[in-house]
């Protein structure tokens, strides 16, 4: 067994297939956000401590699982089209097609470097190529800035786990804090725009 305190699906996968049993952990996770990154990343490290894969081949397999992850929801955003989007959205409460139209806005202006940057953020991670799938943004640049966004990130923790051997699950203690100042930073832009809506003169009132 290559570490415990890891889900033993992620175990099996590496044990059996080595790094590339790593690459598949983390596809899965961009597509299935709530498996944990911070626990795959490392242990592939310690693994490659431990000999049980090359540290090279743990590098360049996650980074081929996070691009094959994204590209699946870049291809499921590509696949809705801005027409099922804007319809889908706008049934939501609270949501109106202008703030889709702004948030399309913003988008054609920083794409670029919320694919980029947002490899580094969790859960934004993976929902990031869904919006860059629906605006079409160029295949090549989307990979070119998903490639280097995700090599940064895993390299990060996979040398983490690499350099605390037995000790690798020092890491998602500090990855934790930093999901959880991220996910306080997202629930607060959300109450800020339902409280704006709600605020807004008119809203709620029924209509005469």
């Amino acid at each position: 067994m290559i570490g415990s305190g890891a889900p033993q699906w992620i175990n099996s996968l590496m044990d059996t297939l080595g790094a590339p049993g790593a690459g598949i952990a983390i596809a899965l996770e961009n597509l299935f956000p709530p498996l944990p990154s911070e626990v795959i990343l490392p242990l592939a490290g310690f693994a490659a401590s431990t000999g049980r894969m090359s540290l090279i081949a743990a590098l360049l397999w996650t980074t081929a699982g996070s691009v094959t992850g994204a590209l699946a929801l870049y291809g499921l955003g590509a696949l809705l089209g801005r027409e099922r989007t804007v319809a889908m959205a706008a049934r939501l409460p609270l949501v109106k097609v202008s703030d889709i139209e702004r948030t399309e806005a913003w988008f054609e202006r920083h794409g670029t470097k919320a694919v980029f940057f947002g490899r580094m953020i969790p859960v934004f991670r993976s929902l990031i190529s869904v919006p860059a799938g629906v605006e079409r943004m160029p295949l090549p640049v989307f990979l070119g800035l998903t490639t280097l966004g995700s090599a940064l990130w895993n390299t990060v923790f996979v040398l983490a786990g690499y350099a605390l051997g037995e000790n690798w699950q020092d890491v998602t203690g500090y990855v934790s804090a930093y999901s959880k100042v991220i996910l306080v930073g997202a629930a607060l832009v959300v109450l800020l725009f339902v409280g704006r809506r709600l605020l807004r003169p008119g809203v709620g009132r029924r209509r005469g």
